[in-house]
């Protein structure tokens, strides 16, 4: 019996001179059919030694998620090195059979990734039209790296590297990178002494081990010295640090801190903010092993680091870290692969602790790194509930729309320094509702909901019609109540309660980075809370239950994550911080937060999450499109033994007016979204499962596209 490519394969109880005859059979074939070995293409010679270039074209469908053959001219030769950046001829006109190529079709860029003596495609090849630099920022870890993330997402390749190696600035090519400096010595303890663990987690980083932890950080301002210490320690040993965290803001902090610790030239800040040439500057400077340490935002999980000894992330349950685009791969898990990949240590920090992280933990992949008890509890502000429907007993307090108990926190505080106020939603008053039946009030134009502006009209908050005369439409009745006060109209109302306090905002469109510690009132919205000189006395979480009442999966996670960080600004219980939470004082969020123990949380999370079967217990993907198409790609799919398929459910148009997000269908079309759920350890079938699928769907250019993810982060 002879194999698929003619190579004779003996089986059991075949004879001897079967296998005999098969080897001659080969033999002749090998004769009559010599590998073609390209030496001129055009009359033009090619590269003497390895003439064929295996490229990876910057095409992102993945049914192209692929390495194509081309000719190396010879004059090319020394600058096509495996790495660099090409342009080749791809496209209408041409004609592919196992990675070759005829001539035709448009220039597009692309990657070598490796030169080599023969191609498997026996006809002519296309020759590598220009090479465009011949600066290799493609190392074979960062592909390797790439690669691993495509298949996890079921994404190409070619969309991964475009999130992986920046765009090309010619002129900072030319310039030349200093060399790398040489290792600092390992860093003091410091602020890591709070913890029984810390010390010995930054000796094993100094040593050049690689510990693994989950590291629950003590409310206060002492997390970016405290990651700058263990980003210091893998310096000492030799190696290289990498972290990641959600926003420019807390970029800034970590980044003051190593200038503080190690000096300047040791590590870079790769942000948005710096502009495209000096984040180009900066990365190359990485590439080239000049610097070895990075902290930066999102794209910074992919930053080329030598010899990576840390990888660390900061809040990792910030929506921040999951990519927008294609694949969509979230920074958590693109730095456990590259910590798994490089043998290199890894670090999860946060005041809140995701179901993730304590997975984990308890898995035994990582250590939990915590405070002990005491050492919370007096770090900690001291924090007090009152439910939503709690009266207040006093008109000040009643006009400032607060219960009576956040009434006092607030001007108590006030005597001692500023007062944080976070509101779930910015603006005015966000949404309305009938003041008799409590039904939401909703444009009689779109059925849009309606808003208050700040001179008294209604308006709707999707197509902007003005809304006079309005009426329930339930029960009759003609007066509102606002379901959540906005930011600004918090801060109208506060500013009415206390005429000698200044009141300052902070959220999307104007964020404050400090504000000094003197009497004020900071009204917030989440994930904008501006650090306070010396830390907030007081902090007020108002309407606790908009947070809580999401239909999402991590409604509870996400609500409590939020409360932390803004808690984590006050000063702690014994310099007489206090935090008030407006939300029923029975939920699980609430009680955890009162007792400062997110990692209890997490835990208990998970255990409902393993009786659920949800993620990250099991592994998930969501695919989206017109109904037809979402049912032909699931049908097609290979799943792996015992996948689960949810739905399909149909999804929502976004409303006139309203802004598309991700996952929104066109407007006019009708989708549908499917949930498909496999067990522990079947994530990566499912992922090549889909991917096939998809790729042969989109080589037959038949049928309506979808969009296919893996992990979608909300599935409520």
């Amino acid at each position: 019996m002879s194999s698929e490519n003619g190579r004779g394969e003996r089986g059991a109880g075949e004879a001897p001179e079967v296998e005999q005859l098969a080897l001659i059979r080969e033999s002749v074939r090998k004769a009559k059919v010599p590998r073609a070995k390209p030496r001129t293409w055009r009359g033009a010679a090619l590269a003497a030694e390895l003439p064929v270039a295996r490229v990876l074209v910057d095409k992102g469908p993945v049914h192209l998620d692929k390495l194509w053959d081309y000719a190396v001219p010879a004059e090319l030769d020394a600058d096509a090195r495996s790495g660099v950046r090409v342009r080749v001829r791809f496209g209408a006109g041409t004609r592919n059979v196992r990675g070759g190529r005829r001539e035709g079709g448009g220039l597009l860029d692309g990657f070598i990734v490796e030169r080599v003596a023969e191609s498997g495609f026996q006809g002519p090849l296309a020759a590598i039209a220009q090479v465009l630099s011949p600066e290799p920022v493609l190392s074979p870890a960062l592909l390797g790296l790439c690669r691993a993330v495509a298949d996890r997402y079921a994404g190409s390749l070619a969309d991964v590297l475009q999130l992986a190696v920046p765009p090309r600035h010619a002129r900072i090519e030319a310039e030349p990178s200093a060399g790398p400096l040489p290792p600092p010595g390992a860093p003091e303890a410091g602020s890591w002494q709070r913890y029984p663990t810390g010390p010995a987690f930054l000796d094993a980083l100094a040593r050049g081990d690689a510990p693994r932890a989950v590291w629950a950080a003590l409310p206060g301002p002492h997390w970016p010295a405290e990651l700058a210490r263990a980003a210091a320690a893998a310096l000492a040993s030799g190696r290289g640090a990498l972290i990641v965290v959600p926003d420019g803001r807390a970029a800034a902090r970590v980044d003051a801190a190593l200038d503080a610790l190690l000096g300047a030239g040791r590590h870079v800040l790769l942000t948005a903010d710096v502009g495209a040439e000096e984040r180009y500057r900066r990365w190359l400077a990485v590439s080239r092993g000049a610097v070895r340490a990075v902290v930066g935002t999102r794209a910074a999980m992919f930053a080329p680091v030598r010899d990576l000894g840390l990888a660390a992330i900061w809040d990792d349950g910030d929506s921040s870290h999951s990519e927008p685009h294609a694949p969509q791969p979230h920074a958590r898990e693109v730095l456990l692969t590259r910590a798994a990949r490089e043998k290199a240590a890894f670090l999860l920090g946060g005041f809140g602790c995701t179901v993730e992280a304590a997975q984990l933990v308890d898995s035994g992949w990582a250590l939990p790194l915590a405070a002990a008890r005491e050492q919370v509890r007096a770090t900690a502000p001291l924090v007090r509930t009152v439910g939503d429907g709690d009266e207040a007993r006093d008109a000040a307090a009643r006009a400032a729309r607060l219960p009576s108990l956040a009434w006092q926190a607030a001007r108590e505080g006030l005597k001692h320094g500023p007062v944080l106020v976070q509101v779930p939603r910015r603006g005015y008053v966000p949404r309305l509702a009938c003041e008799r039946c409590r039904e939401a009030a909703r444009c009689a134009h779109c059925a849009g909901p309606l808003e208050a502006r700040a001179d008294g009209g209604l308006h709707c908050g999707w197509c902007g019609e003005e809304a006079r005369g309005w009426h329930c439409a339930e029960c009759g009745g003609g007066r509102l109540r606002a379901q959540v006060v906005g930011a600004r109209r918090t801060a109208e109302e506060l500013g009415r309660a206390f005429p000698a306090v200044p009141v300052r905002t902070s959220g999307r469109d104007h964020v404050l980075d400090t504000v000094p510690d003197r009497p004020a009132l900071i009204v917030s919205t989440p994930g904008a809370e501006p650090v306070a000189e010396g830390g907030y006395a007081a902090a007020l979480l108002l309407d606790g239950w908009a947070l809580l009442g999401r239909p999402d999966l991590r409604a509870g996670e996400e609500a409590l994550r939020r409360w932390l960080g803004a808690a984590a600004l006050v000063r702690g219980q014994e310099a007489g911080g206090t935090v008030v939470v407006v939300a029923e004082p029975t939920l699980r969020p609430v009680q955890a937060l009162v007792r400062w123990d997110p990692a209890g949380h997490a835990v208990r999370e998970l255990a409902d999450r393993a009786e659920l079967g949800f993620p990250p217990v099991s592994r998930m993907a969501a695919v989206a499109g017109p109904p037809e198409a979402v049912a032909e790609l699931v049908a097609m799919a290979e799943l792996p033994a015992g996948a689960e398929v949810l739905g399909p459910v149909e999804l929502s148009a976004p409303p006139p007016g309203r802004p598309r997000r991700a996952g929104d269908p066109p407007p006019g079309e009708r989708w549908e979204r499917a949930l498909i759920r496999v067990r522990p350890g079947q994530g990566a079938a499912l992922a090549a499962a889909l991917k096939t699928a998809h790729a042969i769907r989109l080589a037959r250019r038949e049928g309506d596209p979808v969009r296919l993810r893996m992990d979608p982060p909300d599935i409520g």
